[in-house]
């Protein structure tokens, strides 16, 4: 690879920005291929180029032919994540179900008697504030937040500073009631309809869900739902 290109994979890496590194096997020759119109190096075939951004939709490496020429497309996505606020029992089946599907995932709650580490072998646990760790995190369209207090306190904080970013998904326990309080809450703190319509409030499909085992499942159908869409439309 040209020191060059290098470089600027390197710097799209670190600056989260999704791409593709196309490489013609024979030839050598090798392409930066993004979701939108830009690309940088060799051209390519149109069929190539629209396989390379279906694979970055599709977070998936891949080999394909074209007019007799190999190629391969190797996928630089910046890693999903999901922030969950509120250590409770839903909880734990929660973040070892997304962690399963390839997220990162960060549990967040100042109570420290509910974020103990030792119920959640494995997953980043955080006593800080939700909007503290979120103001840090820098959230992107590859992550996902939900909330599972039900305290006002814990997660109205971690709502506010996410509405307004690019974050695939928001999701909220909570009866309607409940959802419906919360949204009168942060439209008197100035928050929009369009904002505070991104929250799916009860949280979760809509399956019937009753234990935490069942009701984490829901969840994280609802955000690979999201997810999904999000990358047909050019997203996540």
């Amino acid at each position: 690879m040209k020191r060059g290109m290098l470089d600027r994979l390197n710097a799209d890496r670190e600056n989260k920005r999704p791409v593709a590194l196309v490489s013609e096997t024979g030839a050598g020759s090798q392409t930066l291929v993004y979701e939108d119109e830009q690309t940088s190096g060799e051209e390519l075939p149109q069929e190539v180029l629209s396989q390379a951004r279906a694979a970055l939709a599709n977070d998936r490496s891949e080999a394909v032919e074209n007019g007799g020429k190999q190629y391969f497309i190797q996928v630089h996505n910046p890693p999903l994540r999901l922030f969950i606020i509120g250590a409770v029992h839903i909880t734990q089946p929660l973040a070892q179900i997304a962690s399963l599907a390839g997220y990162g995932v960060t549990v967040i709650d100042p109570r420290r008697a509910f974020a103990d580490s030792e119920r959640f072998p494995g997953i980043e646990v955080s006593t800080e504030w939700p909007d503290d760790v979120l103001g840090r995190a820098a959230p992107d369209r590859r992550t996902a937040i939900v909330t599972l207090t039900h305290d006002p306190k814990i997660d109205d904080p971690a709502l506010e500073s996410i509405l307004a970013s690019e974050v695939f998904y928001i999701g909220s326990l909570g009866s309607n009631r409940t959802h419906g309080k919360r949204l009168v809450r942060l439209h008197e703190k100035g928050f929009s309809e369009q904002q505070t319509g991104r929250i799916h409030g009860p949280v979760g499909l809509n399956i019937g869900a009753k234990s935490p085992a069942e009701i984490a499942i829901s969840i994280m159908a609802e955000i690979t739902e999201a997810r999904r869409m999000a990358a047909a439309s050019g997203g996540a």
